[in-house]
């Protein structure tokens, strides 16, 4: 009977076991690693949730803080024709963990300042400054939140069943422009101010009860909205002896192919349109919401709750100090009858859009936050009934100088 020989190959053996060791050691540096990636998020979102910034806020810079090439190599990982050189470069060890950082701190590793624009004011051509505070027991700066696409579907001309020729569909409709009741016999014969709304959807949450909205990023409503506050703006300065025009122009429904952000072309069209027929006209307020919560947007005077309002002002408009000083005879008046009720002036300084909003029209066009997604319509028209004193006041006093 032969006997099989068994030989242990104990080399063999060692270096298997050392090779599994070290991948269970990368194994184990791994799950540390998204263990730790898991709880930093988590405690992001904890606190995110603990604040009143809304929490879609926390990732509008995400896009931001990538190229279009991250993208494109990112489509090129699952799309063999994509792929291309700059993949190597895009996902280096170096430029994952500066998207990591970005993402997880808004700290621009490439860019010192960046982590001193969360401190100093002004710093960041992105962030908004203010320029004259209010005597408020609440101070927070303005809120812009831009919101989902889908607040926006099927709201545009297509849906009325509106046709236009090719050429009409790529340029904004002119805004169809209300003049407000009669009131009282107005001092000032000619129409000098227009209001209009170049967000016109900006909704309140107590006023879409009905219709079970309850999340203030969707806070938008094609027939109750910020344009009602606007009108009611409009009707108070009538009433105060100031001629006013209001604009009824609802953009996502009377634009083709709407785009929230072009708001200001298309409202940029409006105020072309009525100042082409208008010649008199001096004085421009863009009517808004801000998107804080109620506490940072709601003032208690004599018993009754007032929605609050920030001034704001381009300043890549190169006039913009005219601009401001105009604001600024509004909000001392404020100041001085309802401290308070004025959170302050602000400018934003980006160049693209809201770095203008539309202010290069005239030295007395500024854009006026009221109140934000939590407060009421009739909130909102006590506010601009004591807005439409302070601004009936400062340009019947400029008329009278004028002769």
């Amino acid at each position: 009977m032969k006997r099989t020989a068994v030989t242990l190959n104990l080399n063999s053996m060692r270096k298997t076991l050392e090779s599994a060791g070290s991948f269970g050691k990368l194994m184990l540096i791994g799950s540390i690693s998204t263990l730790l990636v898991i709880v930093i998020v988590s405690l992001s979102s904890m606190l995110q949730s603990k604040s009143d910034t809304p929490s879609v806020n926390s990732f509008k810079g995400l896009a931001a803080a990538v190229s279009n090439q991250f993208f494109v190599d990112m489509l090129g990982m699952e799309v063999p024709g994509l792929k291309q050189d700059s993949m190597d470069f895009t996902f280096s060890a170096k430029n994952i963990l500066y998207f990591m950082v970005r993402f997880l701190t808004d700290l621009n590793p490439e860019n010192p300042q960046s982590a001193l624009t969360h401190e100093i004011p002004g710093l960041s051509t992105g962030q908004t400054t203010v320029l004259r505070p209010g005597k408020v027991d609440n101070p927070s700066d303005p809120l812009h939140i831009t919101p989902p696409a889908s607040v926006f579907e099927g709201a545009g001309v297509a849906a009325e069943g509106i046709q236009r020729d090719a050429d009409e569909k790529a340029k904004p409709i002119p805004a169809p422009i209300d003049k407000p009741s009669e009131g009282n016999k107005s001092a000032l014969s000619q129409k000098i101010a227009f209001i209009y709304q170049s967000h016109s959807t900006e909704s309140f949450l107590p006023e879409l009860k009905d219709k079970g909205i309850t999340d203030p990023n969707l806070a938008y409503s094609s027939k109750v909205n910020i344009m009602q506050v606007g009108q009611r703006l409009a009707e108070s300065l009538q009433n105060k002896g100031v001629e006013s025009l209001h604009s009824t122009a609802n953009y996502p429904s009377i634009i083709q192919n709407f785009n929230n952000s072009y708001s200001y072309k298309y409202s940029m069209r409006t105020l072309q349109e009525v100042t082409a027929i208008n010649s008199d006209l001096q004085y421009y307020f863009d009517i808004h919401r801000d998107s804080s919560s109620r506490k940072k947007t709601t003032i208690t005077i004599n018993g009754k709750d007032y929605a609050q309002l920030y001034f704001i002002i381009g300043t890549a408009n190169p006039n913009w100090k005219k601009n401001e000083a105009f604001a600024n005879q509004i909000h001392e008046i404020l100041e001085k009858g309802t401290p308070g009720l004025s959170k302050g002036i602000y400018a934003k300084t980006e160049k693209e859009g809201n770095g203008v909003y539309n202010q290069t029209i005239s030295p007395h066009a500024i854009l006026i936050e009221v109140g934000g997604p939590y407060n009421t319509l009739e909130e909102c028209y006590r506010t601009v009934d004591l807005l439409s004193s302070a601004i009936s006041e400062v340009i019947l006093k400029a008329q009278k100088v004028n002769g």
